[in-house]
């Protein structure tokens, strides 16, 4: 699958002229002067993989002014980090879904561009207690039973979701409404952003999720497929049937394309003027770019294709600004969907 994409692109890839250079010359050109504090918020869903590439570019800096750089890192959801983002106050929003209609108009009139960069894709994981015996699949539909408005107070047992589950009652936990993940699942499986009940267990911290549908055998919920793995010894995933069987989320189902609608994009947005006016910030981002293969992995994500990483690195080098998307997320979106999106902002 990843050969044949990077196939598809040798003939783009060729085409750009890369203007690349290691991290400890680039460190080494950047005056002390010049370094400024680099702010970033946004996902949760991101930050292990941020959390990852800032320890480890630490560790590897060369240059000690860059070394000690202050990384001003909060989580407060898809939605909180642009809400900052667009208003000038962060440099760096990480984010589980494309920036909304809403986001580019609030950003365009604090006259803030942005080069969005995509940098892993993600599989949003069902979960359940690992005591419940009786799910093992759920169908889009089944899901949209559970999840969907209509079913606020009304889908409160599990046998309302399937009469040959137990008549126990349902625990649901899920991200809030400043979520990447909230807008991506309601929108993939009841059809609307934000279509949602809300009678649930809700946070912006998808460590608080996992403990409780870890601690509720009746307990069902979603969050990124990083937080499942890390905590799979203590729940259970739900294989998701989209028509052609149920299949559970793994690195070879997102990449195969099995594993629909719930594999999306996650993305880097970067303050375009900002790059331009702190050099650290821009070596920065180069290097998350370029450890990115091997920290989304490590942070068990899915990552892209290298030619991913090389185009997105075009586009910061030529603060390319803009984004590719329509200001939705695109349901469905594959690795090679991605892949194919414009070039052009």
């Amino acid at each position: 699958m990843i050969t044949n994409i990077q196939k598809n692109f040798k003939g783009r890839i060729l085409s750009m002229t890369l203007v690349s250079y290691s991290l400890f010359s680039a460190c080494g050109s950047v005056p002390e002067s010049a370094i400024e504090p680099i702010k970033i918020d946004g996902s949760s869903t991101v930050f292990p993989i941020t959390e990852l590439v800032l320890k480890s570019y630490k560790r590897e800096a060369g240059n000690q002014s860059i070394k000690e750089l202050k990384i001003e890192g909060e989580f407060s959801g898809t939605g909180g980090g642009f809400k900052k983002f667009c208003a000038g106050e962060t440099d760096i929003s990480a984010a589980s879904r494309p920036i909304s209609h809403e986001e580019m108009a609030a950003c365009r009139g604090n006259k803030i561009s942005y080069i969005e960069l995509p940098i892993a894709f993600d599989a949003i994981t069902i979960v359940v207690h690992p005591d419940n015996s009786w799910t093992e699949t759920l169908t889009i539909d089944q899901l949209k039973t559970l999840w969907e408005p209509a079913a606020e107070n009304q889908v409160t047992q599990w046998n309302q979701v399937d009469d040959s589950y137990p008549n126990r009652p349902l625990t649901l936990y899920g991200p809030d409404k400043l979520s990447g993940t909230y807008d991506y699942f309601t929108k993939a499986i009841v059809g609307d952003i934000g279509a949602s009940r809300q009678d649930y267990v809700n946070n912006e911290d998808d460590k608080v999720l996992v403990q409780g549908v870890s601690q509720d055998p009746n307990a069902i919920g979603y969050f990124g497929y990083g937080y499942y793995k890390e905590h799979q010894d203590k729940l259970k995933a739900v294989a998701v049937d989209s028509g052609n069987g149920g299949i559970l989320p793994s690195p070879d189902t997102v990449e195969n394309e099995e594993y629909s609608p719930l594999s999306r994009p996650l993305f880097l947005y970067v303050n375009a003027k900002r790059a331009q006016e702190n050099p650290a910030l821009e070596v920065f981002v180069e290097y998350y770019l370029d450890k990115a293969p091997e920290l989304v992995a490590e942070a068990d994500y899915i990552p892209l294709p290298e030619d991913a990483y090389h185009i997105a690195k075009v586009h910061l080098q030529r603060f390319d600004v803009g984004s590719v998307f329509q200001g939705s997320p695109q349901v469905g979106l594959t690795i090679s969907d991605l892949m194919r999106q414009p070039a052009n902002f």
